[in-house]
């Protein structure tokens, strides 16, 4: 008996062995694609960021001059610290609040809704530097569709430069991405379909309207998903690039900077030490975001 016991023992052992063998040959391209492509460049950008570097010659330690001088030069950073703040409070709010909207509508399924997802869905095969230079030709003064609209309205002497007036540009870029609400959409969209259609049963035999079953069942259960689109909504404006650099490049003046145009800036002046301690406050910004909404949105908890 204890010969028997101590077999299938062994065996059961050589059975984990070979299972958690198995895992480890399915984890280790992910593993190793994951640390190529994503840790060791990040690391990269952590302590070159510390570095007099331009790109070719060895990296020469120059402890935080980098941010010192990133975040002294000419106001700069602060100002696009500003624009950032005010572009990721509109992208918390008037974004991610439009993408959640229309998932509701099309969660209902009222007359057309089939249409107005095809029609919502069409942007996202196309860039966001298509988009960009899409924008550049509806804003364009003089063939544009929005000065030529205005001006067949009635107002002739309607000429406004979008991208390249102040306080306009900050409102023109701000349209090239406020609309563009996709993801938050397919990501509620998605979480809604996944409530027990018991839930919703149950709060109209107990008398619950439309309103409340969306109010105090739909908007709750959805939260994680809303959540995950405030994050995305705003750490792409943290990273956002192309809607800048295509249109206004940061201006007029720097009402439009933004902190990728001062990481781009460092890269084409060979100076990739401080376009990393850029890229690294980028990194921060972006993990500082998944923290706050995170905790705001109380993520971590279950949601049925």
């Amino acid at each position: 008996m204890d010969y028997r016991r101590k077999f299938r023992k062994a065996g059961g052992f050589m059975k984990n062995k070979w299972v958690k063998l198995w895992i480890a040959a399915f984890l280790a391209p992910t593993i190793a694609v994951l640390c190529l492509f994503y840790l060791i460049p990040i690391l990269t950008v952590l302590v070159t960021g510390f570095t007099d570097w331009n790109g070719m010659s060895k990296p020469v330690f120059v402890g935080f001059d980098n941010y010192v001088k990133l975040i002294s030069y000419d106001n700069t950073f602060l100002i696009s610290m500003k624009n950032l703040f005010l572009w990721s409070l509109i992208a918390a709010t008037a974004h991610v609040g439009f993408g959640t909207l229309v998932a509701f509508v099309l969660y209902k399924k009222r007359f057309g809704w089939r249409l107005v997802r095809g029609a919502f869905m069409i942007p996202m095969v196309i860039s966001s530097a298509a988009w960009a230079m899409i924008y550049n030709l509806i804003f364009n003064d003089e063939y544009g569709l929005i000065n030529n609209g205005v001006r067949k309205l009635g107002f002739g002497n309607f000429h406004v430069s979008w991208f390249y007036e102040s306080p306009a540009a900050f409102f023109a870029i701000t349209l090239t991405w406020l609309f563009y609400a996709v993801y938050v959409t397919l990501i509620v969209y998605n979480d809604l379909m996944a409530i027990p259609k018991e839930v919703h049963e149950a709060a109209l035999l107990d008398g619950a309207s439309e309103w409340q079953v969306t109010r105090f069942i739909n908007i709750p259960l959805v939260k994680n998903a809303i959540a995950t689109g405030i994050i995305l909504s705003v750490t792409a404006r943290i990273a956002g690039f192309e809607e800048v650099a295509l249109t206004s490049r940061g201006g007029p003046g720097n009402d439009t900077y933004n902190i990728t145009l001062m990481l781009y800036d460092g890269i084409v002046n060979y100076q990739h030490g401080y376009a990393n301690s850029a890229a690294t406050i980028m990194i921060l910004l972006g993990m500082l975001v998944m923290v706050i909404i995170n905790r705001a949105f109380k993520m971590n908890e279950r949601t049925y």
